[in-house]
């Protein structure tokens, strides 16, 4: 298949873009961009605490700072809000306080619904509130905090010159919610010491954004400040809260003790499939990780025997006739402190490549106009992408590794950035070193440049080398990524140029292909709809991309036409065709097919969707044409008050004339049941079902090939890192083998299963 390049290419323009607008139903014509000002407003210290119980029954309630949220941005442009919302704000030396009321006039359509703390997918179908703080005030980055009805919380790390909003960054605050017959109120108390801000006697000036999702028969969004559709930021739009006196971040340390505990049965797969599973020794493991504020601005953590365990299941790929790796994102706590500060237009950083850790460090702030991050590790298990620009291979060495990365980014102007990144790991016989500088230049609110210059000195050992065709001794590459971005109201024309030689490499990151020249132009027409209109936004346009190898071979061209519209029920429909000429095994192949997207959310706590695909691709395994068809519908339900549940089917198949290469289908669902807002039990189950032709492949494959994937999970977390897990998981395999196991039919039978147990607590002081 084809599609991979040319839609992650589309992509990275969308959702971009995306983030800069959102549908419209607009009632009146929109403000001019330059008339646009938020209110400002001040902030007064509270007399006494505030019991955080969702009941705005304390005085301090009374004299705290009123903020309206009297714009709708979504889909209205800057319309009256329909229904009423304020939020309240005040403070003492300890916390933040923030409240809502948010009226309604039918109370009984509220929507609300227990989940997991961040399950932001879920959260977003449900009423909700959220807000935004910046808390340097230099419209740079943010952080983000969002509450329901039923008092779940999701909070996050916003970052405008990357666009990056990432809800795996936890902090520990306390949140209380409640219905009532006029709509419902929500109070939050957050510990300054979970921020950071520069530390002063006197008053301070942060940026805030307040916002109300009501989810009816639209997603309607309100805020407290205008959103302009001409201007390509969020933080330069906030309000501003002036006061804050005397705050401190205090101490800010914390230690987490860590217990985990494991047992893994497996079976010696010499002996499948009547052999029985072994039984495993108990691996104990205890650790700690601390983190200690030396400054208000610079937050130091260190880990012993550190827990990098993952209690949530990778969302499962089809991997059958892809050429590069695959990505999965980080879930893992420690890697999550300041997060954003380590991305760069090229993935040099990648932490998921720590695989087995025996100790950690990290250090991460801002001082002034600095930001500045470090981590070091000592990694058990040496993993290595091997990326070229046909395919990728990857392999383990079963030796330590020291890696480390070293982050610098200094503030320009009032929008812009300059950095420097060094990454480095090394083993016996093996080193790879990267370093460079990078920018972003914001030349006004619609048009912005970014660039990286890196180069790579990596030596594998010898052996290594070898067996995965790489170069003997030490090698260098080079990357060179260039973008211009011009957002505005109507209009997004993005232009990018990448190049990889054929000896970079980015072991510490997460860069599968190379000895790429790649040039491309996106532009697209966005165009708004008027109230009442039949669509609330629409938009149309084209990308191009053409990426050339070091030998000057034009190994893709690929040329994509989009329609993308939204209407009420936040339906949204997105379909792309697309041509492409590939190079793959010393021959060009001309495809074209097309590709559609749809969800609508038609009801309270669900979504329904599509994605779809069919037209020309390749069939890497016998490098020949051939027809590709997939679809895979999707649903997410949250049932009840407790019950949530994603659904999701992948149907693929590739054919040759009237004869099928493979079929595969691939099913995931998640149930959820939540007994409140801090404990849940879930059940995950994947089954995977691969049907291949012997006659159409050259060597000998399987037949037919089931995988089945389950894991059931008890969780109670008292905050994100006082937790207490305790799960199951197992894998069986079956079908008709004429290549692994000799021919014959077997059924799904279980070769593994693990016990697992984590204790985790968060010690402040």
């Amino acid at each position: 298949m084809t599609l991979h390049r040319p839609f992650a290419f589309f992509l990275a323009a969308f959702s971009l873009s995306a983030v800069l607008a959102a549908p419209a139903a607009a009632a009146q014509a929109p403000a001019k961009p330059d008339s646009l000002s938020s209110p400002r407003f001040d902030v007064l210290k509270a007399s006494v605490p505030i019991k955080v119980d969702g009941v705005l029954d304390e005085e301090c309630w009374a004299a705290a700072t009123a903020i309206p949220l009297p714009f709708e941005w979504q889909p209205g442009d800057n319309i009256p809000s329909p229904v009423k919302t304020e939020c309240l704000v005040t403070y003492d030396l300890r916390n933040l306080y923030i409240a809502f009321r948010c009226f309604d006039p039918e109370p009984k359509k509220i929507r609300g619904h227990l989940m997991d703390r961040d399950d932001t997918d879920t959260l977003i179908l449900d009423d909700h509130v959220s807000f935004m703080i910046d808390s340097f005030n230099d419209e740079r980055r943010a952080f983000q905090f969002r509450v329901n009805p039923m008092g779940v919380q999701a909070d996050a790390n916003f970052s405008e010159s990357e666009g990056y909003e990432d809800f795996s960054w936890d902090a520990i605050w306390n949140a209380a919610a409640k219905i009532t017959d006029w709509g419902w109120a929500v109070e939050v108390a957050i510990p300054l010491s979970q921020l950071r801000f520069h530390a002063s006697e006197g008053p301070q000036t942060w940026g805030f954004s307040a916002e109300r999702s009501w989810p009816r028969d639209t997603r309607h969004r309100m805020t407290s400040h205008p959103r302009s559709r001409n201007v390509n930021c969020i933080l330069c739009q906030f309000n501003k809260l002036t006061g804050f006196e005397g705050i401190t971040p205090g101490r800010n340390i914390e230690i987490d003790p860590t217990f985990t505990a494991s047992r893994t049965d497996a079976m010696d797969m010499a002996g499948f499939p009547d052999g029985p599973l072994a039984r495993g020794k108990i691996d104990a493991q205890p650790g700690v990780t601390a983190k200690w504020g030396i400054t208000p601005n610079l937050i130091l953590n260190a880990a012993a025997n550190p827990d990098f365990s993952q209690v949530e299941a990778d969302v499962a790929q089809l991997q059958i006739n892809r050429r590069f790796a695959l990505y999965y994102p980080e879930k893992r706590p420690f890697f999550l402190e300041g997060a954003d500060l380590f991305l760069t237009p090229v993935q040099a950083v990648f932490t998921r490549t720590v695989a087995d850790p025996l100790w950690g460090t990290k250090l991460t702030g801002k001082t002034g106009r600095t930001a500045m991050g470090f981590f070091a590790d000592q990694d058990e298990i040496t993993n290595l992408v091997f990326p070229a620009n046909q395919g990728s291979a990857q392999a383990s060495l079963g030796q330590d590794a020291y890696g480390g990365v070293f982050r610098l980014r200094q503030d320009v102007g009032k929008m812009s950035t300059l950095g420097v990144l060094y990454t480095g790991r090394a083993g016996k016989d093996y080193y790879n070193h990267l370093a460079g500088a990078d920018g972003f230049f914001r030349l006004d609110r619609k048009n912005s440049i970014t660039f990286q210059l890196l180069h790579s000195e990596t030596d594998y050992p010898e052996p290594v080398a070898t067996d995965y065709g790489q170069r003997q001794g030490s090698f260098g590459g080079n990357a060179v990524f260039f973008e211009f971005l011009h957002a505005s109201r109507s209009w997004i024309i993005q232009t990018r140029y990448e190049d990889l030689t054929p000896g970079f490499r980015a072991d510490s990151g997460f860069v599968p292909r190379v000895d790429t020249r790649t040039g491309s132009a996106a532009l697209f027409r966005q165009i708004w709809g008027k109230q009442k209109s039949w669509f609330n936004y629409i938009r149309l346009g084209a990308a191009a991309e053409f990426v050339y190898d070091h030998a000057g071979t034009l190994t893709d061209r690929n040329l994509i036409l989009v329609l993308l519209g939204q209407g009420d029920l936040e339906t949204q429909l997105n379909v792309q065709g697309i041509f492409s000429r590939t190079f793959y095994s010393g021959q060009f192949f001309d495809t074209a097919y097309g590709m559609a997207d749809f969800h609508i959310r038609p009801f309270s706590g669900s979504q329904f969707g599509f994605q779809s695909l069919a037209g020309q691709g390749i069939d890497y395994a016998g490098s020949r044409l051939a027809h590709v068809f997939s679809v895979g519908p999707n649903a997410s339900l949250s049932l009840f008050r407790h019950l949530n549940t994603v659904l999701s089917h992948t149907f693929e198949r590739l054919s040759l004339g009237g004869d099928t290469i493979y079929t595969v289908n691939l099913s995931q669902a998640k149930l959820v049941w939540n007994f409140s807002v801090r404990s849940f039990v879930r059940a995950i189950v994947q089954y995977q079902d691969l049907e291949q032709n012997p006659a159409m492949y050259a060597l000998a494959v399987d037949t037919k090939t089931r995988n089945v994937f389950t894991q059931l999970l008890f969780s109670y977390k008292l905050n994100p890192r006082t937790v207490l897990f305790l799960g199951y998981s197992d894998n069986g395999t079956g079908g008709v083998f004429d290549s692994r196991f000799g021919p014959g039919r077997i059924g799904i039978t279980r070769t593994d299963r693990t016990f697992f147990l984590k204790i985790g607590y968060a010690w402040q002081i």
